[in-house]
């Protein structure tokens, strides 16, 4: 568990092949590495009419820079999910130092989002398009007693869940797949096929984690597979289910979407 909410991931530094060498150029391509609590928050993403965390990091660098800056993130947290570990880019002509950023982003943002990490890099170097994978973490709270310290981090589910014949279902979605089955409503991709590296589920009594890397992520696809395997947890469906699920490419054929409140942005790779 202490490692779940560790405060620096453990892949910073970041490798050399986007730093600077020169400061030559007047516009400076900044990198950070941003954790928030989604509680409060409607997603990542500017929204009118939303509080969200891209928009209130937005208003904080106009303080600081005197810049209506637009910041590139790895990617898009839905309303109520937490980031350990997402990063962001921006461009700026201000010649704050990256120290200086830091300090001064943290001293205007509200405590549920902090910067933890800040460098310049070359601008070549873009948050979302430039990412390798990124790594999702979800906390079931496998309890009949409800805690007031989890509440908010983690979906509580009893009676207890069968480790087993969720650890064989995730097997059968690692590798490339068409995940159209676990897409959300609402969303307008060119392809749902998408490559999950490691689907893993960790018994920590009273948790469950499970952790999945992928090269990209459709929306609410974690959360709809925790659902589904939970409900494998549970046998409410047979481990044999989780095949014609993928093979159905409907939504309407896998389990139900997970609360926000669990999910955790872990890590982004480059």
């Amino acid at each position: 568990m202490l490692e779940l909410f560790s405060l620096f991931p453990r892949n910073l530094p970041f490798p050399d092949q986007y730093t600077v060498a020169d400061f030559n150029t007047a516009q400076r391509n900044i990198r950070c590495v941003l954790q928030y609590k989604g509680t409060a928050y409607s997603g990542w993403q500017v929204q009118p009419n939303a509080t969200t965390v891209q928009g209130i990091l937005e208003n904080c660098l106009y303080k600081i820079t005197a810049e209506r800056i637009r910041v590139r993130a790895s990617g898009r947290t839905d309303a109520g999910v937490h980031a350990l570990m997402q990063v962001i880019n921006f461009f700026t002509y201000s010649t704050i130092s990256t120290q200086g950023l830091l300090w001064g982003l943290n001293s205007l943002l509200p405590k549920d989002i902090s910067v933890i990490y800040v460098d310049e890099v070359t601008h070549e170097f873009h948050a979302r398009f430039n990412a390798k994978s990124k790594v999702y973490t979800y906390l079931l709270f496998n309890s009949e007693i409800p805690s007031p310290f989890w509440e908010e981090y983690s979906w509580r589910v009893f009676p207890a869940l069968d480790i087993q014949a969720m650890q064989m279902a995730a097997q059968i979605l690692e590798g490339e797949h068409d995940f159209r089955s676990f897409m959300g409503a609402g969303s307008s991709v060119k392809t749902t096929v998408r490559c999950i590296y490691r689907l893993e589920i960790s018994p920590m009594p009273p948790f469950v984690l499970i952790e999945v890397e992928a090269n990209g992520f459709l929306k609410h696809m974690v959360r709809i597979i925790v659902g589904t395997l939970v409900e494998i947890g549970h046998h409410k469906r047979p481990v044999e289910d989780m095949e014609n699920i993928l093979k159905a490419c409907d939504r309407n054929a896998a389990g139900p979407t997970a609360p926000a409140k669990g999910l955790f942005l872990k890590a982004v790779r480059y």
